[in-house]
């Protein structure tokens, strides 16, 4: 195909990208509470689940000081789940724009990366949502420079948290899915992974420094500990995937 032809294909995937996500925005809209009081304020709320675990006690103050903040709050998570949700069409549709321009052998090595790519990204949002974000909450909301000064979060503040922690653990857990694509093609073994291992602890607090949007140690080591552990599940797949092929 020529250029313009490719540029259409891409407006195509763009397009029905988009379809998709407007499409469940609807439904999703409307359930506010379900939405908002089960699921996103839920690690605000001291009878959530890992507090429970860990026997601790913690509950946060929200307030919304902007009249119309929490109408663009309810847009914008919506249209965020709604991206969560078909993240896995999305992934289909970058496959089948990508796939023409690889050869047969290409292909089988490229297509296991997006197959566990859907998988990879759901994890990580579970693990945002059910480790890395609560723990962050719970420290930054009892931290306190003096006790005159009480936290009171506003709204904004914890949507833009929550938003951020999760789609960046969605993302990050992508790199085993990465590594699997990589050694299937030829690009990294198993053997380069292990011999820059020790520098990887040192990108995974730099890479955790960038992304964290609050920016302190905290969160940072929260972050940079699972994006280790992704690290060394890396290494375990590059070695099955050179046995496989072997």
């Amino acid at each position: 195909m020529t250029f313009w032809e490719h540029l259409d294909q891409l407006r195509g995937l763009v397009l029905r990208s988009l379809g998709a996500i407007v499409v469940l925005m609807l439904p999703i809209f409307f359930l506010k509470e379900f939405l908002f009081d089960r699921i996103i304020f839920a690690p605000a709320r001291a009878d959530f689940f890992l507090y429970r675990l860990l026997g601790t006690s913690f509950a946060l103050d929200i307030i919304n000081v902007d009249m119309a903040s929490q109408f663009f709050v309810h847009l914008r998570v919506t249209f965020l789940v709604s991206l969560i949700v078909t993240v896995p069409y999305i992934i289909y549709c970058i496959w089948k724009f990508v796939s023409p321009a690889l050869y047969e052998s290409e292909k089988k090595a490229v297509k296991s990366g997006f197959l566990l790519s859907s998988l990879l990204f759901y994890l990580g949002v579970a693990v945002g949502y059910c480790i890395v974000f609560p723990l962050t909450v719970r420290f930054l909301g009892n931290y306190q420079v003096s006790e005159s000064i009480p936290n009171t979060i506003s709204l904004d503040s914890y949507i833009s948290m929550f938003l951020s922690l999760i789609l960046i653990m969605g993302l990050v857990f992508e790199l085993p899915a990465v590594a699997v694509a990589l050694s299937r093609l030829g690009f990294i073994n198993r053997k380069m992974l292990v011999k820059v291992r020790k520098y990887a602890v040192v990108a995974a607090l730099i890479l955790s420094a960038v992304i964290t949007p609050s920016g302190d140690a905290f969160t940072m080591l929260v972050v940079a500990a699972p994006l280790y552990l992704l690290y060394e599940f890396s290494i375990l797949l590059t070695k099955i995937v050179t046995d496989d092929s072997n």
